[in-house]
């Protein structure tokens, strides 16, 4: 008998609380109740987003950023890697130049010493880019859910409505008439 009103309430009060944000006055307005779980909170989604990139989104209700997110990081992970072994390749090719230029085992003979170190310099400031790529990845990461955190209040259902609607107007000062065109805004 316990088990059976335990189930009950697990049962019928999710289906009591969602039947409860949205009330019906009359035919054709729509009371919405906006309740805790339908805005979120932007410092929680913030600091989940920088504890564990990913987790903020998840909390705003959008998971499908996450594979997106995560692969932005293994990409970069992975162009960081590519271009730290072509810097050490051609930084250990600009050391055996170093060491004696006439070398049968350098690995680039057709280099000279300036295109070993222009191709150092290159690779080295590819990979330190990708390091602060990286950086703004992550924070790109917990912009995003602070801002999706803002806007879950905001409303995009279909009653919001913009309509231009012709205008006539008499005036009393002059007796005239004026014609125009007006931009209705209707929240309902």
């Amino acid at each position: 008998m316990i088990s059976l009103i335990i189930v009950a309430v697990f049962v019928l009060f999710p289906i009591s609380e969602a039947a409860s944000q949205i009330q019906i006055v009359a035919p054709d307005t729509v009371k919405v109740d906006y309740s805790n779980s339908a805005i979120k909170n932007p410092k929680t989604a913030t600091l989940l987003s920088a504890m564990l990139p990913g987790a903020g989104q998840v909390y705003n209700g959008k998971p499908w950023k996450v594979p997106i997110i995560y692969a932005g990081f293994a990409a970069n992970i992975y162009f960081i890697d590519f271009n730290n072994r072509r810097y050490e390749l051609f930084k250990e090719a600009l050391a055996i130049f170093d060491e004696d230029p006439k070398d049968p085992e350098q690995p680039f003979p057709s280099l000279n010493r300036d295109g070993l170190v222009r191709n150092v310099n290159y690779w080295k400031r590819n990979r330190d880019l990708n390091y602060f790529l990286f950086i703004g990845i992550y924070a790109l990461n917990i912009i995003d859910a602070n801002v999706d955190a803002h806007l879950s209040a905001f409303d995009v259902s279909d009653d919001l409505t913009f309509r231009f609607e012709p205008s006539y107007e008499s005036l009393s000062a002059g007796g005239g008439n004026v014609m125009g065109l007006s931009l209705k805004i209707n929240f309902y």
